[in-house]
């Protein structure tokens, strides 16, 4: 299956073998979008950088289009090491991960299975499975899931019959239905993805039903305890209200942690304010320059 994505370079030629960081795109998104900028970003800084599409999204291949699988999403991560590792440009063994969002839950399972990784990090970490089953703020009505299962379900019978499933939608059609299903996270979502702020014909409207029981069957958190003794950092908007997930996986974690606040952002504000872009480049590049430095 195809996979693909951006390479970006520092400005310098004859630089030698780079450190490199992988950078996952969030839920629905594309490498043109928050994972890009954050790749563009951690190029400038004398990094190679990869950002690449989710398989069966954006542009890299597979088949049903929008399908959401989080074991694919881990093994995305370790195909996008393998391919560093055999560039001129980049150190074999000065690779790092950077996850946003859900890729942020995919990269911890990612680093805690694959010893290549030297240092990982994550920007407003989401675990899919935790979001699903409890909403994004922790707080959601068990009924919400239930549903969200029983849909998933209807649609596998519908395939074994031969009918056309359908998707799941992704966002609302409007603003204030946004507002309606999540408040002000729905808010800064749908403005994010659904108008010019961010949006990207790309990024996925839908995904396929079959994507939910296999994201609210997946742990990504289950590998953390893993990463250790390599190191761990996570970025999170001090009002983000996903931030709990980040909480959780930083009190698994066994090696040298950091859990780094961003004051007044939210959890989407990462993706593209640019002050709050800016902060969180700055920890990063620290971060991966001190853990990826050579030996």
């Amino acid at each position: 299956m195809p996979i693909a994505g951006h390479l970006y370079l520092p400005d310098r030629p004859g630089a030698g073998p780079l450190p490199a960081v992988v950078v996952g795109h969030p839920g629905a998104g594309v490498k043109e979008q928050t994972a890009g900028t954050y790749a563009r970003r951690m190029a400038a800084r004398g990094f190679a950088a990869l950002a690449f599409d989710a398989a069966y999204q954006g542009e890299s291949g597979g088949s049903p289009r929008g399908l959401e699988d989080p074991a694919q999403r881990v093994e995305d991560f370790k195909a996008a090491v393998s391919y560093l590792g055999t560039l001129d440009a980049v150190d074999a063994g000065r690779i790092g991960l950077l996850g946003i969002c859900a890729s942020g839950g995919y990269a911890l399972s990612a680093a805690g299975g694959d010893l290549r990784v030297r240092a990982v990090a994550a920007v407003s970490t989401a675990e899919p499975a935790r979001q699903f089953r409890f909403g994004a703020d922790g707080a959601q009505d068990p009924a919400v899931f239930r549903g969200l299962l029983e849909a998933a379900a209807a649609a596998r019978d519908a395939v074994a019959r031969g009918e056309d499933p359908g998707a799941m939608p992704v966002f609302p059609d409007t603003v204030e239905q946004a507002r309606a299903l999540a408040g002000q996270h729905g808010v800064d979502g749908f403005e994010y993805y659904r108008t010019p702020r961010g949006r990207h014909e790309r990024s996925a409207r839908t995904f396929a039903w079959e994507s939910v029981d296999r994201m609210t069957l997946h742990d990504a958190f289950h590998a953390v305890p893993l990463i250790g003794p390599r190191p761990l950092l996570q970025i999170v908007g001090e009002r983000a209200v996903t931030a709990w997930m980040a909480v959780e996986a930083h009190r698994r974690a066994t090696g040298p942690k950091e859990l780094h606040w961003i004051e007044g952002a939210r959890h989407v504000d990462l993706y593209d304010r640019p002050q709050y872009v800016d902060a969180a480049v700055d920890r990063l590049a620290g971060f991966f320059a001190e853990h990826l430095a050579a030996v």
